[in-house]
């Protein structure tokens, strides 16, 4: 099986995720006929620079023969009046009638959701509200496209697993519409919620909003690099050249060992039998939005034969103390258990398959190439049951046996 490794000691954007995808092989053409089939106005160019001695790709998406202005620079000047700026809904339009495979459109309006929910919350409007900055709007549509295109390009040449180290977001300040802001922007800050983050080296922003989005999207495992065999090497530089720092992302690409790895998770437990089971399903609810590996309740009989629930939460080892606050402030335990366990999981991927309601993604378990386990997305499940007025579980099943189908043919 294929795994890539992203190392983002540098943060991560969306020019420095492109640039590292070319790097490590994909084809340049792919990600810019991805562009141009949007019928835009833009390309996506690609250079050799220096970062600090490091000699990487540079991707610069052109509006009109000219550099187009940086989206993470306008993320925060969106604006609410529909006479300026691009919508979602305009933006999911765009992307859903140019000639992209179903595949790299359903992954960039998935990213572009993320991007719009993120900024939704923070200023409490509905998501359909948010504008994305006429100015810097081409720039997040083709990096986003394009992004899109290279990773569906990878997953097409076989099951691909990605996985991330710790994110450096930078530190400092940044300068939005609203005023300064601390580093990271509030919408990168949502956009890496759960996802190990820190700052180090420099004081300037090195994760924007558009590169946090792609990574959610990219629904990678977080950590150190797996045992794998490397085969490509891709540097993506940023876009400013510190002295003495490489601003650049690494993509290492190769084959992934058979062998196993443990992963050390904290499981936190308490049993409670004097709370209401309405606020336990709200709190299991939180720590799972917050980043929890699992949430489980299962009932217990307790002293004086009082019937209780133990409540079990699975986390990285760095976000137990915080998953441990909010046990203790949204339950009524007076005390929390806490242990280190090893879990062996499976590598997994993600394919879309077309079913005669819609493009669903179906997450895949596999076991030394072979795929042992078949679970569709439930909120893509979800979603075309609604649209389509059938039961989740029809959804489900004709997305199994497209996969199937389509490993046979």
């Amino acid at each position: 099986m294929r795994f890539a490794y992203l190392d983002c000691f540098a943060g991560i954007s969306g020019d420095m995720f492109l640039a590292a995808l070319v790097d490590a092989g994909v084809p340049a053409e792919v990600l810019q006929q991805a562009v141009a089939q949007l019928g835009i106005g833009a390309t996506v160019e690609f250079e050799r620079v220096d970062r600090s001695g490091v000699s990487a790709y540079k991707a610069n998406v052109m509006e009109q023969g000219k550099l187009a202005e940086s989206a993470d620079k306008h993320t925060h000047e969106h604006t609410h009046q529909h006479s300026h700026g691009r919508s979602l809904s305009s933006i999911r339009k765009l992307i859903q009638a140019a000639t992209l495979d179903d595949s790299v459109k359903l992954r960039a309006i998935r990213t572009f959701e993320l991007l719009g929910e993120a900024e939704a919350k923070i200023h409490n409007v509905p998501v359909e509200k948010i504008h994305f900055h006429e100015v810097g709007a081409v720039d997040a549509i083709a990096d986003i496209v394009a992004a899109s295109a290279g990773i569906e390009h990878r997953a097409a040449q076989g099951p691909v697993q990605w996985y991330c180290s710790p994110v450096n977001v930078g530190s400092g300040v940044v300068e939005c519409a609203h005023g300064t802001l601390p580093v990271p922007a509030p919408a990168t800050a949502l956009l890496l919620r759960g996802v190990p983050t820190y700052a180090a080296h420099i004081e300037k922003e090195l994760t924007t909003p558009t590169g946090a989005a792609i990574l959610r999207a990219l629904e990678p495992i977080f950590g150190s690099q797996p045992t794998m065999n490397v085969q490509a090497i891709g540097y993506g530089a940023g876009t400013r050249n510190p002295k003495g720092f490489a601003n650049v992302l690494r993509l290492c690409v190769g084959e992934g060992s058979d062998a196993q790895e443990a992963e050390t998770l904290v499981v936190l437990e308490s049993a409670i039998d004097d709370m209401n089971p309405q606020l336990l399903a709200h709190l299991a609810e939180q720590l799972l939005q917050a980043g929890a590996v699992d949430v489980m309740q299962s009932p217990v009989i307790m002293k004086k034969g009082r019937a209780g629930i133990l409540l079990t939460v699975l986390s990285k080892p760095q976000d137990a103390a915080r998953f441990r606050q909010m046990i203790f402030r949204e339950s009524t335990t007076l005390g929390i258990r806490m242990r280190e366990e090893k879990r062996f999981a499976l590598p997994r991927a993600i394919e879309t398959v077309a079913t005669e309601f819609g493009e669903i993604r179906v997450k895949l378990g596999m076991l030394d190439g072979e795929v042992l386990n078949i679970a569709p997305e439930y909120e893509d499940c979800r979603a075309a049951a609604e649209h389509h007025k059938v039961a989740v579980k029809i959804v489900m099943q004709a997305a199994i046996v497209a996969y199937s189908a389509g490993k046979k043919s």
